[in-house]
């Protein structure tokens, strides 16, 4: 399992908007430059967790992005799975990577035991643990 600069980054955004919760709407523009990540790479991450209903935006003065939960409502295992697809060490385990040899295979039940075990790391970590 390789963590991809979008998943990396997206916990960079979760965080920030987790620091500033209760603190109304914070910009895109301020969330880069705290992150020191560029403005127009965050505007793809930051279309991907709303479009999942992770975050809200606001436009005009004033406007931003929030949470939509308090931040211990959040798990770094749902983030991570919506920018890269899955988590599985192995690709014969994701949606579309299903092998037609898996009856056959020796090793499938390490990888089904790793692949279980990384979700349900991720899934136990909150956003609050990482402030």
């Amino acid at each position: 399992m390789l963590v991809s600069t979008k998943g990396r980054y997206a916990l960079k955004v979760m965080i920030d908007l987790a620091e500033h919760y209760g603190q109304g709407y914070i910009s895109l523009q301020d969330i880069a430059n705290r992150q020191e990540i560029y403005e127009k790479y965050l505007e793809n991450i930051i279309r991907s967790l709303v479009s999942d209903n992770l975050i809200e935006g606001q436009r005009g003065k004033g406007g931003g992005y929030r949470l939509t939960k308090s931040p211990d409502e959040y798990n770094i295992g749902t983030i991570l799975r919506l920018t890269e697809g899955s988590l599985s060490p192995v690709s014969c385990l994701t949606e579309n990577g299903q092998c037609e040899k898996i009856e056959n295979c020796n090793s499938i039940k390490i990888w089904q035991e790793a692949d279980r075990i990384i979700n349900e790391y991720f899934d136990s970590v909150k956003l609050t643990s990482m402030l």
